[in-house]
This record gives structure tokens, C-alpha cells and sequence, in this order.
């Protein structure tokens, strides 16, 4: 059985610090070291490019850098350059600064579909902003999110239907309806049975599959015709797929959409956006025939070193064509990982999954069933390898060389898997207990 040379003795000092102060040992559950094997959970020290240093000194390629959100990679000069220029200018004032107009503007220039935006600090105040606004313009109460994806917010509305429902009274989720993911006539009969109650489809229009085709078309036209709101959840897609979201690629307009990650390059920015009728619903110029709606109200929300680093964010994809970039880069990791997998026997028990700018991959057992423990074996082999990746998803700032040593370090584990498969059992490669699913009722 090979060996684990990987030691990492500060991080885990630095991680019992963490959980005595911290619920959970981090602040967002999926960077948790239960999503890590046991004492391989590198705490971080900085990160430079598409590379992080972890405190006990080793440097890691890394994916899925902040959850998605470092798309550009770390410090990224222009982003950077962008922030620093505003810091010294203040940050926050009692009034909207310039930098609202000027990011706003940006913004619906880059998302042209849209007609208004407000900014906010993260996704989940965006989204529940959206199912507000939706609530409240259609005089409805009941929500429609697609039961495939996997996240759209903090709040009860979402949070009430995951396994972690604890404090979430049921008078809530009572009004939650689900339809899944590329199911027209599912999604129809869904609306049928609650005849005038939805007061919105929410979804991510794409994730680890492509829309079939006319699915996003047909979800317009069924929004339209039941008089529910049509939102999509853009924090993924937005400037992976394309500048202007999945929306501007799949040329489907939405009613309301939400955006984040990517829009900041890892500084604190969320943006709701959409048709102006709906949006001024919360604004000082609707015609006076409606309630208005509380939709964002955030002290922190317009920090202008945070729309700096939107704005910078935006004009580096469209100057230097990132997203196609982005694409190119998992294009090559798809194929070196498939091709890695396959010649050590492993090609459908390690699956990369997902649109070349935004991959994922499964482990799958021996009946091939995904597996905590396979792929509690994969990545303690990747991280001894110096590959943090909890995701493949890439950012611009890796290169030929990153991509090639990753593909490398992937062709070790799958060789390790390969013997964990043939002995029908992974437990002597797991050297502790296996990470654990994000979601789950007790910890």
C-alpha cells in the first residue's frame, strides 16, 4: 500500500483554533475540513496566480479557487490595481458614490439583457431579493426551484429543503414547490397543480449539463403563460459561460437574474438585475399603484473598492477573451484527466463532468455508485501531489505546465484507485474517516 508523505501539522493546529472560535471551523460549510481527508485539510496562508501556499509551507495548484469565484486567479493586477485606487479615496459615504453609477453602467453594458441592477455583497441576498420581488409583483406565494441544483441561498426559503432544515419553521417550506432540471412537461404539470400559486421559476440555466434544446426557450414560454416570474441564478454561469451569463449565450432572456462569484474576483459583490417594471418595484419611481418592496438595502453593499474590482473584472474578460480562455484550459484537463483515468484502468470510476469552464468530477465505487470514501482516496493523492482541487474548475491564471503537472498527479491517484478497485474495498488508502456530503442532518 503506498504511503502518505503529506504532513501538515500547523494547518491542523490552525484548524482546532479555528473550530474552538468558529461553528464549523470555517465560514461557508463547503470549505469545512469535513470536506477534506482527515489532518489533510491545508489551511492557507496566501495565494498568488493559480497557486496558494498552505502555513506549513507547501504550494498547491489549485481549482475552484474561492468557491469559483477567483476566476482571473489570485491578486490579479488589474484587479488589484483597480482596488488599491480606490481605497485611498474612501469606501463608504453617507450618499451613492460615482463608482455606483459608473459600476452599474458597466455592468449593463456587459449584461445588455438586463435593464437595472443593485448591487449587494453575496448571493444569497440577491436571490431572496429576486423571490421577494417576484412574490410581490405577482401577488403569489409560492416558489418554484428547480430540485437540481444543488444551492441558491442561505435563507429558509432554500435552506428549508436541505437536510441542515433545523430552525426552519414548516410554514415555510409548505410553500415550496420543486421541477426538475430539462423537464418541460414536468415542470407544466408542476404549475398545474398549483394553479396561480407560483410566483417564480428559479434555476441555475446551466450546470454540470447543457440545457436540452428549446428547454430554456420552453421555460419562458411556460413563465409567460402561468404568470410567474422567470429567474436565473447566473453566480456560476455568469462570465463562465459567456460576459453576458448563459443568458446572452442561450439568448434566453429572464425576468430576474442574480450574479456573483466571478463579478468580483474574489472582493465581496453580488448584482440583481433585470427587467425595469419588475426592479422599480423596490426603487422611488414606480407609478404609485404598487406596495413597494424592501428588495436590497445593505450598508456594505456599493463599497467602492468592491465595485472597482467588479468593473476591473468585467473589462479583463472582454479585453483578453477570459472566457474563451477559461474553456481552452478544461478543455486540455478534461482530456489529460480522461485519458489518465483511462489508461490506468479507471476511465468510468473517475468522471469528469461539466462544461469545460466550470468541471466537476465524480468517484464512483465498484458497482460504480459515487463513493465518500473513493473520493476520500482521490484527494488525499492529489493533495500529496501538491493539486487542491475539490472541483476542476479552472481559473485563467493556470498554465500548460500547471495543467500537465495536474494531470500527472491524477494518473498516480488513479493508479492508487486502480488497486483500491481491484482489493474491492478503499479503507487502507483512507488513513481516517471519509469526507463527508456538505449537507446532512447531523454533523
Amino acid at each position: 500500500m503506498d504511503t502518505e508523505v503529506l504532513d501538515l501539522p500547523l494547518s491542523r493546529t490552525a484548524n482546532e483554533r479555528l473550530h474552538a472560535m468558529i461553528p464549523g471551523g470555517a465560514h461557508t460549510y463547503a470549505k469545512g475540513d469535513d470536506q477534506y481527508p482527515e489532518n489533510l485539510a491545508p489551511v492557507i496562508s496566501h495565494g498568488s496566480g493559480a497557486h496558494v501556499w498552505d502555513v506549513d509551507g507547501n504550494r498547491y495548484i489549485e481549482y475552484g479557487s474561492g468557491l469559483r469565484s477567483v476566476s482571473l486567479g489570485h491578486a490579479h493586477p488589474r484587479v488589484i490595481e483597480a482596488v488599491r485606487r480606490e481605497l485611498g479615496r474612501g469606501s463608504n459615504f453617507v450618499r451613492p458614490s460615482i463608482v455606483e453609477v459608473e459600476a452599474a453602467e458597466r455592468f449593463l453594458a456587459t449584461v445588455p439583457t438586463a435593464e437595472m441592477v443593485k448591487f449587494a455583497k453575496n448571493g444569497s441576498d440577491a436571490t431572496s431579493a429576486a423571490v421577494r420581488l417576484a412574490r410581490a409583483a405577482t401577488g403569489r406565494t409560492r416558489v418554484a426551484l428547480c430540485s437540481d441544483h444543488p444551492f441558491f441561498s442561505v435563507d429558509d426559503w432554500f435552506i428549508g429543503t436541505t437536510p441542515m432544515s433545523a430552525g426552519i419553521p414548516t410554514t415555510t417550506t409548505d410553500l415550496i414547490a420543486t421541477f426538475p432540471y430539462g423537464d418541460l412537461a414536468a415542470t407544466e404539470e408542476m404549475l398545474a397543480r398549483y394553479p396561480d400559486e407560483i410566483a417564480c421559476l428559479i434555476l441555475e440555466p446551466a450546470t454540470h449539463t447543457e440545457p436540452p434544446p428549446g428547454y430554456l426557450a420552453g421555460l419562458r414560454e411556460l413563465a409567460d403563460r402561468h404568470g410567474c416570474v422567470l429567474i436565473f441564478d447566473e453566480m456560476i454561469t455568469g462570465f463562465r459561460w459567456s460576459e453576458a451569463g448563459a443568458q446572452g449565450l442561450y439568448g434566453v432572456v429572464p425576468d430576474l437574474s442574480t450574479f456573483g462569484k466571478a463579478l468580483g474576483n474574489g472582493f465581496a459583490v453580488s448584482a440583481l438585475a433585470g427587467r425595469r417594471d419588475l426592479m422599480e418595484r423596490g426603487g422611488l419611481r414606480d407609478s404609485g399603484a404598487h406596495d413597494r418592496v424592501f428588495l436590497l438595502s445593505t450598508t456594505h453593499g456599493a463599497e467602492t473598492h468592491s465595485l472597482a474590482a467588479a468593473m476591473a473584472v468585467q473589462t479583463t474578460y472582454v479585453e483578453e477573451g477570459i472566457t474563451a480562455r477559461l474553456h481552452a484550459l478544461g478543455e486540455r484537463l478534461a482530456a489529460g484527466v480522461r485519458d489518465a483515468a483511462a489508461a490506468m484502468g479507471v476511465g468510468d470510476h473517475v468522471v469528469v463532468r461539466g462544461r469545460a469552464s466550470n468541471l466537476v468530477f465524480a468517484t464512483l465505487d465498484e458497482d460504480l455508485q459515487p463513493s465518500q470514501q473513493y473520493r476520500t482516496l482521490f484527494l488525499r493523492r492529489l493533495l500529496a501531489g501538491g493539486v487542491l482541487a475539490p472541483s476542476f474548475v479552472v481559473s485563467s491564471a493556470l498554465d500548460d505546465e500547471d495543467i500537465d503537472r495536474t494531470v500527472d498527479v491524477v494518473a498516480q491517484a488513479c493508479a492508487v484507485y486502480r488497486k483500491a478497485l481491484d482489493a474491492s474495498d478503499p479503507t487502507p488508502w483512507l488513513l481516517g474517516r471519509p469526507v463527508k456530503p456538505v449537507f446532512r442532518r447531523l454533523a
